[in-house]
């Protein structure tokens, strides 16, 4: 196979890519009008189902252009070499290899940045304000673009430096060193990501004592589950959109709930959001979703030191001085197709669990009080109650509203 072969490949994953998703949003946007089935009908009046209708549109008329924008910048910066241009620019400053790389990456980071940020800006301020979601200031919004540019430059520059580290030592046996840093990275963030992490973007409190914590207490102690941790995150200063979520396991496990979660359910549906969690949790999918998480890792770089030492990978995207960190680029590229399958068998099995937490809550707790904090979650975020089913299968990672309920309501076999 030649360089060109290579790169022909790689135009036509980006565009089958970009074709699919555009047929898939486009069958999606057809049933944005669709009756609501009996089963959720009483989640919008009719004013409030035209403004989801209308929140749709305007999303999926920014999604085309947006993703159009991305497709011609990327394919030009292809066909104009635009990688070896970086590269050249990096190897002005240095000969070293680790040094070379971190200062590509760090160019194509931030220029990425610097384009995609007026799409965010959009996003945020012009059509998240028009439907009433927006509660980020601009300071806000500066202030976590500048802290996520700094994470991003210790955190994944100091992964990137360490990865080529081991590549110029040990040679195709990198994966292996590659692999165990990128477990132990993992498994610390599942631990500690809320604890460490979160706090430089949010105040989390804990929750205060009062019938909720009370009420949370009595709940897990009636199915074993030793709970101490539970904060409530102030989400509030950058949406009106709610959510809650587990993190950690072991001692550090911890509940989070937004406040804007607490503000818009009343104390029974919150415990059954929280009972829900806990059923992730009973069920084991943290520690499942882990465990797939680095087992892909390892596999995925398995297959990248099968490919990464074959000049062709840099030639295909017209860098002429094979390297490690533009191999990277364009295994990253090829690699593609089978990511979009592992992330279908993981929207799949995420799916399945999202039904074992629900019935898990059912049964330890009630299944009405879910059912409403669900439909109440969805109308204060202007969910799509009507999605086609080749869109939810290929890009849902929860069940949609209508099939959990369904599945809520069903009578225990």
């Amino acid at each position: 196979m030649t360089a060109q072969t290579l790169f022909y490949i790689i135009i036509a994953i980006i565009l089958i890519n970009f074709i699919k998703d555009k047929i898939l949003d486009a069958l999606n946007a057809k049933h944005f009008n669709d009756v609501v089935p009996s089963e959720i009908n009483d989640v919008y009046d009719e004013d409030e189902y035209k403004k989801s209708q209308a929140y749709k549109k305007v999303n999926y008329k920014f999604g085309v252009w947006s993703s159009s924008f991305s497709l011609v910048l990327t394919l030009g910066f292809l066909f104009l070499d635009g990688f070896e241009y970086v590269d050249n620019i990096a190897r002005k400053y240095s000969d070293n290899p680790i040094i070379i790389g971190l200062i590509f990456f760090g160019i194509i980071m931030i220029a990425s940045d610097i384009i995609t940020t007026p799409f965010a800006y959009y996003k945020t301020f012009v059509i998240e304000e028009k439907f009433g979601f927006n509660k980020t200031t601009k300071k806000t919004f500066i202030l976590d673009k500048l802290k996520g540019l700094v994470m991003m430059a210790i955190l994944g520059g100091g992964i990137i430096a360490l990865i080529i580290w081991f590549y110029q030592i040990t040679g195709n046996q990198f994966w292996l060193y590659a692999w165990g840093i990128v477990t132990v990275f993992t498994v610390f963030m599942n631990m500690f990501y809320s604890k460490l992490i979160v706090p430089m973007f949010n105040k989390q409190t804990p929750l205060e004592d009062g019938d909720l914590r009370q009420k949370i207490s009595n709940y897990a102690a009636s199915v074993g589950f030793s709970l101490n941790k539970i904060f409530i995150i102030d989400g509030s200063k950058r949406s009106t959109k709610a959510n809650a979520y587990f993190s950690g396991f072991g001692s550090e496990k911890r509940v989070t709930l937004y406040d804007t979660l607490v503000n818009d359910l009343d104390d029974e549906e919150i415990v059954a959001v929280l009972a829900h969690e806990v059923g992730h949790y009973k069920r084991n999918h943290i520690i499942f979703n882990l465990i797939a998480s680095v087992l892909l890792t390892g596999l995925t770089l398995y297959i990248l030191s099968i490919f990464i030492s074959n000049p062709l990978l840099s030639y295909a995207i017209g860098v002429e001085q094979p390297s490690f960190h533009v191999g990277l680029i364009a295994f990253g590229l090829l690699y593609s197709p089978i990511s979009e399958i592992t992330g279908l068998i993981m929207n799949y099995v995420s799916r399945v669990f999202e039904y074992q937490a629900d019935d898990y809550a059912k049964n330890t707790y009630k299944a009405e009080p879910l059912i409403t904090s669900l439909k109440k979650l969805s109308k204060n975020s202007l969910s799509n109650l009507t999605p086609h089913k080749a869109y939810v299968f290929m890009h849902y990672s929860h069940p949609t509203l209508l099939d959990r309920v369904k599945n809520l309501r069903k009578l225990k076999a």
